[in-house]
């Protein structure tokens, strides 16, 4: 494949919230008649689920990005894929949040990242019960819908609501110190079942922060550009193979990262 142009990824950026869109509508079809579907687990972890309407959507968003991009590589949460060395790489997770979509909750959305040469360009989150597209592409600002976006203006912890996730593929002693050391210094938090969706919160200044100890690609890659084209700042979250394997993912307003920093770095002392 040749080189991608400013063009090319503009291009894909649109048509990224187009897939996210098309492929939400086809997942809330599902979700008005969630009763009727089939809920699987996966693996050992009872909280890790998935059904019929994830893999629906998932093979959805895989069919249009490769009728319109047939070059360029894919990961799913359902069906893997994914290169490292790929030049151009769609990122997606078809509902993010299963857990509450099959209870009748509304924390759900299909989560969009595109990488281009390993680097996060393109973030897409659509929440197709509040209808609000978070969208972005480096170094054209964040946005939702039509209206600018931009993270939490605030200098201290005590000042919003933190965003955060947690699984069971980390220990609770891994992640409880943290949201001790949070309300010792007088933050406060909440846990909506969808870590994407979480991530264009903080991007709409809606939350202060997220933070999860251990995060997959696919839920992370739409807000670490949504955050930082909103004003903000993220760790490292591609370090040392983090899109195949995931990792750590902090996002903030630069002051309030440290905060947090340095709260993460406490529990391990």
């Amino acid at each position: 494949m040749k080189n991608l142009t400013d063009q090319d990824i503009e291009e894909r950026y649109r048509y990224a919230c187009e897939v996210a869109v098309e492929a939400a509508n086809c997942g809330f079809k599902f979700y008005q008649q969630r009763e009727s579907l089939v809920v699987e687990h996966k693996g050992d972890d009872f909280q890790d689920v998935v059904s019929k309407a994830d893999r629906t959507v998932e093979d959805l968003t895989r069919t249009m990005i490769s009728s319109r991009f047939p070059d360029d590589d894919f990961l799913g949460e359902e069906t893997g894929g994914g290169d490292e060395s790929a030049l151009c790489t769609w990122v997606v997770d078809p509902i993010d949040g299963t857990s509450c979509f099959l209870n009748g909750l509304h924390n759900w959305c299909v989560s969009i990242g595109i990488l281009v040469a390993g680097q996060p360009v393109v973030g897409v989150v659509y929440d197709p019960n509040h209808r609000e597209l978070f969208r972005a592409c480096k170094g054209k600002g964040a946005w939702v819908n039509d209206k600018p976006m931009r993270v939490h203006p605030g200098k201290d912890v005590k000042d919003g609501v933190m965003g955060v996730g947690v699984s069971h593929r980390v220990t609770p002693e891994t992640f409880v110190p943290f949201i001790g050391n949070l309300l010792h210094k007088g933050g406060m938090f909440i846990r909506s079942g969808s870590g994407a969706l979480m991530t264009a919160w903080v991007a709409a200044g809606r939350l202060i922060g997220y933070y999860e100890p251990h995060m997959n690609a696919w839920d992370s890659l739409p807000g670490l550009v949504l955050v930082v084209e909103a004003g903000g700042v993220s760790n490292d979250f591609l370090a040392n193979h983090g899109l195949l394997q995931g990792n750590p993912l902090l996002l903030a307003n630069e002051t309030i990262f440290a905060q947090l920093s340095d709260m993460i770095t406490q529990r391990l002392e």
